[in-house]
């Protein structure tokens, strides 16, 4: 981040969410996947998409200078951008997460409140609605796609047998890693109302065979045994100290002596301010969790100690974004 604001550096960053609200506004309106088969005038695309031509022709416009569209003869086209993660026929399609970002954002206007009260925000409740469920959970297999073969390909599980994804979601990287390691098999442990999402994501890539979904609530369902590793991914950042010892220590139960436990999350550093993007996740946690936050590096090692994890450390992967592995046996 800068250190030496101007005032209209303070101002684009202050207007920021102009651009982010157009981006969202094409995502919900679906418009780069109308574009898929090539470039529509305005008038077409008005229709097709039900919108009104006018507001239509300056939403475009903004997509076009921000290089989402490409303006030609004939109308407007998706750009490389936007045809690679932002149509819906694309394998890359990132639109899940988006929309998830977007039912975020009512709840970060009222950032200040939340502040004085060190209350959330958003309604517990949100996650029975279906669109919003489906948003998070794609949202979460979208972000978990791009970082998951990363973290496959530098992780070592060689030896290991049963994994347990503990709320894994749509079991993303349970996929990854038994595509890694032919040997592997998994559970993915998670809400009941996850179930769908992951049977037909792990049908998908043909792994039913290997992966297996459990339901349960991960602080008080029972969990599997015998398994030689655990994954567990951006689960304590939802929870207070006390709900990640809880979970740290039902984590370590379920593992063999010698077993490897994972804790994937967003890191903040132990001797300064930030990284920028875990500082910023504590905030959106404290929106919508009752006492969830981002942890220190020491802060997690910490937690992992007391649950009787030995040889602890941060694995030392090359991995896109803001987030880190930490690792010890049992």
């Amino acid at each position: 981040m800068k250190t030496n604001w101007t005032v209209p550096q303070l101002l684009e960053l202050s207007g920021g969410y102009w651009t982010v609200c157009a981006l969202h506004a094409g995502v919900q309106l679906d418009l780069f996947t109308l574009l898929d088969g090539g470039e529509l005038p305005v008038a077409e695309l008005a229709r097709r998409s039900s919108c009104e031509p006018r507001a239509l022709g300056m939403l475009v416009e903004a997509l076009a200078a921000m290089d989402l569209l490409e303006v030609r003869a004939d109308g407007y086209a998706n750009s490389p951008a936007a045809a690679t993660w932002l149509s819906r026929h694309a394998p890359g399609y990132q639109g899940h997460i988006i929309r998830h970002h977007h039912h975020l954002m009512e709840s970060w206007a009222h950032l200040p409140m939340a502040v004085k009260s060190g209350r959330p925000l958003r309604p517990s409740s949100s996650f029975s609605d279906e669109e919003w469920r489906e948003a998070f959970l794609m949202g979460m297999f979208n972000l978990a796609s791009n970082l998951a073969p990363h973290v496959a390909r530098q992780l070592d599980l060689g030896g290991r047998r049963r994994l347990l994804d503990l709320g894994g979601g749509p079991g993303t990287y349970a996929i990854h890693f038994c595509q890694a390691h032919p040997e592997l098999a998994a559970t993915v442990f998670d809400l009941p109302t996850t179930r769908a999402f992951a049977e037909g994501t792990i049908a998908r890539f043909n792994l039913s065979e290997r992966i297996n979904f459990t339901a349960g609530n991960f602080l008080n369902d029972p969990i599997p045994c015998h398994f030689d590793a655990a994954w567990l991914s951006h689960i304590l950042h939802g929870e207070d100290p006390a709900g990640c010892a809880r979970l740290l220590d039902r984590a370590v139960a379920a593992l063999e002596p010698g077993g490897l436990l994972l804790v994937h999350e967003f890191i903040l550093d132990d001797d300064r301010p930030g990284p920028l993007f875990p500082a910023l996740f504590s905030l959106n946690m404290l929106l919508g969790t009752e006492r969830g936050q981002a942890y220190r590096q020491g802060e997690i090692r910490t937690m992992m100690e007391r649950a009787g994890v030995r040889e602890i450390g941060r694995l030392p992967l090359d991995l896109p974004g803001p987030s880190g592995v930490m690792a010890g046996t049992v």
